[in-house]
This record gives structure tokens, C-alpha cells and sequence, in this order.
């Protein structure tokens, strides 16, 4: 006689399953969609015009805001109103001393888009880890298909111009932002690293590893040199915490995989280390975007030093640039490429975030900013250590701690501006997640 097997539940369609995902994802949808925004195609926009990403940035406010109202919650803990506030004060000061109203309002509305409002609104979306993780996720996808089209441009010889021919890998940002595809591609790197270190299965660890090691391609092809040494600084600190053991196989691949890339396959050989050496050379020859950095953040030292308490006031960098700043510093940089024509494009800020914070804003807005960032660091790395303790995954505490780091690293050579800034601000909500919210110091959702 045969015997049937039990029925042990009810059955469940693809279908089922699949809209339970979606309803699963639900409250970080606006977050994913924002992330989404950076997929598509960007104009340049030298007059520093609102992107799609930043309409949806808008709407995902609006929408946090009235699922807060509606189920009453209080939006955040203490703590997390003063780190996240910590700028709002001095980005006001500063804003006083704008050279005009459009400036003041336009400075100030960056500053709470990109530090406080849309950080926040992520922070608020999101309810347990596996949010958390799908975010990561969506940064590894986008910055998978912006790596890929950067591939595509150095390939075809599309990209933006670099040495005289059109290879650097830009993606859809264009050559007015070079520093767009490479931020992208470090983020999903960054987290590609941390979920192949604490993912929850084999497969998923393998995947994200894999990604990994895609992505370093484009980095490289990015010629961006901030990005490589932040990307570098984090992806080793990562390896580290994960394990030393698993510390040592892991660098021995990424040096043997490197080897192969530039060695074996001559990908960009002799460029990459031209650019790689030029990051010394500060004296020694140094190519004319060294010594325009250089020369921009003597100039913003000597700004703050004239108004040290607060600056020169909101976006008055560029008004205040030429008095001084020596003769060394060029009319601007070369822009071609990528479907631009040739123009020269200002130099508009000293590529340095701490500079261009102290120079506008002076001590009250450098120590304002920079505190809130390193009270998000120790609070999680703080919940790091916690998280090691007990020995859970540490994919959610790799990524939010390897994120901020990250970005406060890229900042001693870059600033705010772009299409590519409104990802540095769900970068900053990811990390204040992981620092702030109750959820994440707990076990649910952390499976």
C-alpha cells in the first residue's frame, strides 16, 4: 500500500510568494526608488539645476513625514535629534552670511537635503536588517550598471576625455561629473565586501563576492584617485574585522586578481600608475589638477582664518576664490567627452569637503557637521563591537560603519555637488540606521 505524504500547510504560488516580498519591502520602496533615480541617463547640468533624483528625494520626505503623522510615532530617540541636528544651526549662521537670499536659500536647502532631511527619512523607513540589506543591495545592483557602462566607455572610447582620448569610465553622469561613477561603484563595492563577509548563506556570499570583484574594473577605469584610496582603506579595514584568518586568503586574492587585471590583461596599465604615482606628487612635477587642489585648499585656509567663527557665508566660495588664491590655480578644467563638447569648467570649490566647510561656515559649521559624522562612527562602531560580541552576522555593521568611513575618507578629496550627492545622503541614513535605530542593536530582523 502506498502512503500518501502529510500535507504540512497550505500551498503558496510564486505569485503568492512574490507579492509577499513586495508588501515585505514595502515601507523601503520610496528609499529604493530613490536609488533607482541614479540608473537613468543625466544631463549636464552646469547651472546646478534639480535632477529626477531630487524631486523623488522630496517625495520620499513628504511621504516619511505623513506616515509618521498618520501612525503618530515619535520619529526619533534623543540622541538620534542630536546628531542629526547637529547642522541645522550652524548651515542657518552660515546662511546669514550669504552673498544673496537665492544663494542663502539654495546653500541651506542643500546642506538639510543631502545631512539631515533625507538621511532621516531613511533612517525612518527603515524597520529591521533585512530593509537594511535590501538597500545594500540596490547600491551593489546600481553600481553594477553604472560599472558597466563605464566598461562600455573606456572599451568603445566613449567616455570622458582623459590624456588627450575619450576612455574614462563616467557612466550615465556625463564629464561634468567624473566623480559620479566612481562614488556609485565604491559604494556597491563597499557593501559587495561586507555582505560577502557576514551574508546569511553560502550562495549569497558568493554572489556578493563575485560583485566584488566586478566592480573593481570600473573603479579602476574611473581614474578616480579619492575613491581608490578610500575604497582601499575600507575594503582592508573590512577584511580585517571579518576575520584575520580569512583576512590573509582574502587580500591574497584581491593583490593575485589585480595582478592579473593589470599585468595579464593590460587593462589601462601605464595610465593607472601614472595616476596612482601622481598622488604624491605634491612638489615633485605634479600634473595641473594636483596643483589646482592644492593651491584651492590654501585658498579656503586663508578664507577661514580671515573669518574664522564663521566663514565667508553659504556657496561664497567662488566669490572669494581669486583674492586668494595664488596664480598657480587654472582658469579652470577641461571638460570633453562622454557626449559633451569641449569647455572649460570653474572651479567652483576646493574638492575638499572639511575646506569647504571651514572656509563657508568656519569652526561652528566644520565642528557642527564633522561632530554629527563622528558621533554616527562611534555609535557604530559602538554596536560593531556589540555585534562581534555575540557573535552575529556582521554584514549590517561592515556596511554602515564601512559606508561613513568610506565617505569621510573620499572627503578630504572631494565635496558635495552633483547628480552622485543624493546617494551620499541615503549613504549617511544607511549609516544612521545602523548607528541610531533601536532596531538595529536588537535580533529581529537579524536573521
Amino acid at each position: 500500500m502506498t502512503v500518501l505524504p502529510a500535507v504540512t500547510g497550505p500551498r503558496t504560488s510564486p505569485l503568492t510568494t512574490g507579492w509577499r516580498g513586495v508588501r515585505r519591502a514595502g515601507p523601503v520602496l520610496p528609499a529604493l526608488l530613490l536609488v533607482g533615480m541614479l540608473a537613468l541617463p543625466i544631463g549636464a547640468s552646469e547651472g546646478g539645476g534639480g535632477t529626477p533624483a531630487d524631486a523623488v528625494s522630496g517625495l520620499v520626505v513628504v511621504f516619511c513625514a505623513l506616515r509618521l503623522a498618520r501612525n503618530q510615532e515619535r520619529p526619533l530617540t534623543r540622541t538620534g535629534f542630536i546628531v542629526l541636528g547637529l547642522p541645522v544651526v550652524a548651515v542657518a549662521v552660515a546662511a546669514l552670511g550669504a552673498g544673496s537670499a537665492a544663494n542663502a536659500l539654495e546653500g541651506a536647502a542643500r546642506y538639510y537635503q543631502i545631512l539631515v532631511l533625507v538621511p532621516a527619512a531613511v533612517l525612518l523607513m527603515m524597520r529591521d536588517r533585512d530593509h537594511f540589506r535590501l538597500v545594500a543591495w540596490a547600491l551593489v545592483a546600481l553600481a553594477l550598471w553604472q560599472g558597466a557602462i563605464g566598461v562600455h566607455q573606456y572599451l568603445t572610447g566613449t567616455g570622458a576625455s582623459y590624456a588627450g582620448q575619450d576612455i574614462r569610465a563616467v557612466g550615465t553622469f556625463g564629464a561634468s561629473d567624473v566623480m559620479g561613477m566612481s562614488t556609485v561603484v565604491a559604494y556597491g563595492l563597499v557593501c559587495a565586501v561586507a555582505l560577502s563577509l557576514g551574508g546569511e548563506t553560502p550562495r549569497v556570499r558568493i554572489a556578493a563576492r563575485l560583485c566584488a570583484l566586478a566592480l573593481v574594473v570600473p573603479l579602476a577605469l574611473s581614474f578616480s584617485r579619492g575613491a581608490w584610496i578610500a575604497t582601499a582603506v575600507v575594503c582592508v579595514l573590512q577584511i580585517v574585522l571579518g576575520g584575520l584568518r580569512r583576512a590573509a586568503r582574502l587580500l591574497a586574492v584581491a593583490l593575485a586578481a589585480g595582478v592579473v587585471l593589470v599585468g595579464g590583461f593590460g587593462v589601462g596599465t601605464s595610465m593607472l600608475e601614472e595616476r596612482l604615482s601622481s598622488i604624491t606628487q605634491v612638489t615633485a612635477a605634479p600634473d595641473q589638477s594636483v596643483t589646482d587642489r592644492y593651491t584651492m585648499w590654501a585658498a579656503a585656509i586663508d578664507m577661514w582664518q580671515e573669518h574664522p567663527a564663521t566663514g565667508v557665508g553659504l556657496k561664497n566660495f567662488p566669490a572669494y576664490r581669486d583674492s586668494h588664491a595664488s596664480i598657480a590655480l587654472s582658469a579652470g578644467s577641461d571638460v570633453a567627452g562622454a557626449g559633451a563638447e569641449y569647455h572649460r569648467q570653474p572651479l567652483l570649490s576646493p574638492h575638499n569637503m572639511y575646506l569647504l566647510l571651514l572656509s563657508e561656515q568656519g569652526l561652528l559649521g566644520l565642528c557642527a557637521v564633522v561632530g554629527s559624522w563622528a558621533a554616527l562612527l562611534v555609535c557604530g562602531v559602538r554596536r560593531l563591537a556589540a555585534t562581534h560580541q555575540r557573535g552575529d552576522r556582521l554584514d549590517c555593521a561592515l556596511i554602515g560603519c564601512g559606508l561613513l568611513t568610506w565617505q569621510m575618507v573620499d572627503f578630504v578629496y572631494s565635496d558635495i555637488g552633483g547628480p552622485s550627492t543624493m546617494l551620499t545622503a541615503v549613504v549617511f541614513g544607511l549609516a544612521a540606521w545602523w548607528a541610531l535605530s533601536p532596531a538595529a542593536s536588537g535580533t529581529a530582523g537579524g536573521r
